[in-house]
């Protein structure tokens, strides 16, 4: 049996990267999946591939910084499968900005992908399963830089420390109606994402995974594959009673210092 049997898992954001990593191994492990994502190439195809492998998936178009269309994208599966089971909430924007030089617009875009959308997936999704008196999991992925980050980073870090409150505020709210709700600070990923802003913003070459890896502790940069497993991990039942925790998932250690 895996993990996830029989469960409907909606990912948010889940075209590429640890979204698309928490879709696949969500189906490895026996869930009917539905992504979401503004580009319907990349979305169709993943939903093709998981399905040609004996899954079941399914492609939702949604641009997240439109809370109607986040709502939405849990209706729609609803609709399809008449209930949601599981969130992950995998959607990011990365753009750079610092305390001096972010636009209110820059300011505006981050919170409407990074909090607000989840914020109102949530909404949607636990409604649901209120609604029909039946336990659920969400998985934010949040960051480390959640904690501070880097000084180019400011609105990224304020919406997403900001989904650190909510995600422990929400599990609190929810955790008598079997509702657990968890996030993953997660560290230096390679991802499809993060390769086009490092060259985007940072002017990265084509050995910036190599370069970037030689500065971390482990000696390489995070997967979006074992970050997927353990996401399906804290949607499963074998994650226990687990909720309201926001788990360090990275290989630098908070507060310490050399």
């Amino acid at each position: 049996m895996g993990l996830l049997d029989d469960k409907i898992v909606l990912v948010n954001g889940g075209n590429q990267g640890v979204g698309a990593a928490v879709a696949r191994a969500a189906v490895r492990e026996g869930a009917a999946v539905a992504v979401t994502g503004r580009r319907p190439g990349p979305g169709e195809a993943l939903a093709a591939e998981l399905t040609a492998a004996g899954g079941r998936a399914m492609f939702v178009r949604a641009d997240l910084a439109d809370v109607e269309q986040a709502k939405a994208s849990v209706a729609r599966v609803v609709e399809a499968h008449g209930r949601v089971d599981c969130l992950v909430n995998s959607a990011g924007l990365t753009s750079r900005g610092t305390l001096l030089d972010t636009t209110p617009e820059l300011f505006d875009q981050h919170v409407a992908v990074n909090l607000k959308a989840p914020f109102f997936a949530m909404q949607a999704a636990v409604a649901d399963m209120v609604r029909r008196e039946e336990p659920g999991t969400v998985v934010n992925i949040i960051t480390s830089s959640a904690h501070g980050g880097q000084p180019f980073l400011a609105p990224y870090v304020a919406a997403k420390a900001g989904l650190v409150g909510l995600t422990r505020n929400a599990a609190h709210a929810h955790r008598w109606d079997r509702i657990r709700i968890n996030g993953l600070n997660i560290g230096w990923t390679a991802t499809e994402g993060e390769d086009a802003t490092q060259r985007t913003f940072h002017g990265a070459g084509d050995d910036w995974r190599e370069r970037a890896a030689a500065r971390l502790p482990m000696g390489r940069l995070g997967q979006p594959d074992e970050i997927a497993d353990f996401v399906v991990l804290l949607l499963s039942d074998r994650s226990g009673v687990v909720t309201g925790s926001v788990i360090e998932w990275d290989q630098n250690v908070l507060g310490g210092l050399d």
